[in-house]
């Protein structure tokens, strides 16, 4: 396998990074194929699309890193994972990121949540004790074994104590040793704006999901308030899944896809994708003689 670039190099070296999140392999291939420089793995969209089930912990760590691993494999780009709560306590964090630096991973991020955690745009989530999460962080940075991995501390604070006491559990998991920091949930241009101007000398990471409590603010928007990462967590799976929706509706309504063929990735292109051609050589070079092309049209 190919040496992929350092995630750490690559945030030195631009303004800002955008990460589109991938559900699966395959989507990460295609973002790579589109020429973005790193890949998002989200939990939420993993963890529906793997399991159907919400995004409330109930993957686990073995379950994520195998998934996450895939994508790794799949592609030449650094991969920031979402990692939940650790998937424990702090003892528990040591040995998650042991896990995702075996699979591969460029970072991971980790949430001052207690568990059932919830997504960070949703009603219901409650937070660890600050020293708590401190000591996650300090246990996170203390296990890694690849200087260049990633702690990235995520505070879902904002939602429940406000944005002052999110601000002060930044700059708490920045002094702990996290790489980046990541405030979930903020409800306005101007409450990014503050985090950033408050918390000086850290890297700064957004989430601009769709249909929570961000405003829809673009990744040059972000750059200019002095954020360095921002994530699309789902909106792929977003996409995909609303359009799947219509073709199964057009499907049972009609009985035909004739209707859908423009609107989907021709063979060529997924064949393309995938590299399957470089497949069909290693075959004829090392396999006995078949007289079926695979890639012939039929």
């Amino acid at each position: 396998m190919t040496k992929k670039p350092s995630f750490r190099k690559l945030l030195n070296e631009r303004e800002s990074i955008l990460l589109p999140g991938a559900f699966n392999a395959l989507v990460a291939k295609l973002i790579e194929a589109k020429g973005f420089e790193a890949v998002y793995c989200t939990g939420a969209g993993i963890s529906t699309s793997l399991l159907g089930l919400p995004d409330i912990g109930l993957i686990s760590l073995s379950e994520m890193t195998q998934m996450v691993g895939y994508i790794c494999s799949a592609v030449k780009l650094p991969v920031i994972s979402d990692a939940d709560t650790g998937f424990g306590n702090a003892i528990n964090v040591m040995r998650t990121v042991w896990e995702f630096e075996k699979v591969g991973a460029a970072g991971i991020h980790i949430e001052d949540q207690v568990s059932p955690k919830r997504c960070g745009h949703v009603a219901g989530k409650e937070i660890l004790p600050v020293e708590e999460m401190v000591g996650k962080i300090r246990a996170a940075v203390k296990a890694r074994t690849n200087p260049d991995f990633m702690i990235i501390a995520r505070t879902d604070a904002r939602s429940i104590e406000g944005i002052t006491r999110a601000i002060e559990r930044a700059k708490r998991y920045r002094d702990a040793g996290a790489d980046i920091i990541f405030p979930e949930a903020l409800e306005t241009e101007s409450e990014f704006s503050e985090v950033a101007k408050a918390v000086p000398g850290i890297p700064l990471m957004a989430n601009m999901t769709e249909f929570g409590k961000t405003p829809y603010l673009s990744v040059q928007e972000f750059s200019q308030m002095g954020y360095k990462v921002v994530v699309f967590p789902v909106s792929t799976m977003r996409i995909a899944m609303k359009a799947v929706e219509e073709f199964l509706t057009e499907l049972k309504s009609k009985g035909t896809q004739r209707d859908f063929l423009g609107r989907m990735q021709t063979r060529k292109e997924l064949y393309d994708l995938i590299n399957y051609p470089q497949f069909t050589t290693w075959e004829t070079e090392y396999l006995p003689r078949r007289d079926i092309d695979p890639l012939a049209k039929h």
